[in-house]
């Protein structure tokens, strides 16, 4: 009888550590956290914790070089004094606190090419796409980007 009641707790105790396993795995994938591609192809964003926020910076580009062979900076930038900071490592995206599993919100997100921040809103696709909207005011009057994990490994640029 003891040994049938052994068995039976041995038998509960691995189906518990392997659910927390297969959960522990989901919660992995409900996170956004590594690297995108941007929806253009041209950059890749690692995004990773910062403080109890979510946080990303532009770690990878197809063309990291400018026309004059030297790192592209953030020309677009509508305060000139950070016209000369490299694209590569710069924050993209801010303070996204999490809003349900797979949601963030009461973020900002950066667009290079226009030099404007907005407010930002993020989701995980049931496809594993990142679906990242900037708006201003309300999510409603936005534009969307959806970004996908590398199908490669990334070389970060950073310092290039």
């Amino acid at each position: 009888m003891q040994a049938f009641a052994f068995k039976r707790h041995m038998k509960i105790l691995l189906t518990a550590i392997g659910l927390s396993s297969v959960s522990g795995m989901a919660m992995a994938q409900t996170s956004p956290a590594g690297w995108w591609m941007d929806q253009t192809g041209k950059a890749g964003i690692l995004i990773s914790p910062c403080g109890g926020d979510l946080c990303g910076k532009i770690e990878w580009l197809k063309v990291p070089l400018d026309a004059a062979g030297k790192p592209k900076t953030d020309i677009h930038n509508k305060n000139a004094a950070l016209q000369n900071r490299p694209l590569c490592g710069l924050p993209i995206l801010g303070r996204f606190v999490p809003e349900g599993e797979g949601h963030w919100k009461e973020g900002w997100i950066y667009d290079p090419e226009n030099g404007k921040t907005y407010k930002s809103i993020m989701h995980l696709a049931s496809d594993g796409t990142l679906h990242v909207r900037g708006y201003v005011g309300i999510p409603l009057l936005g534009r969307s980007e959806v970004w996908t994990r590398p199908a490669a490994p990334l070389t970060p640029c950073t310092g290039s």
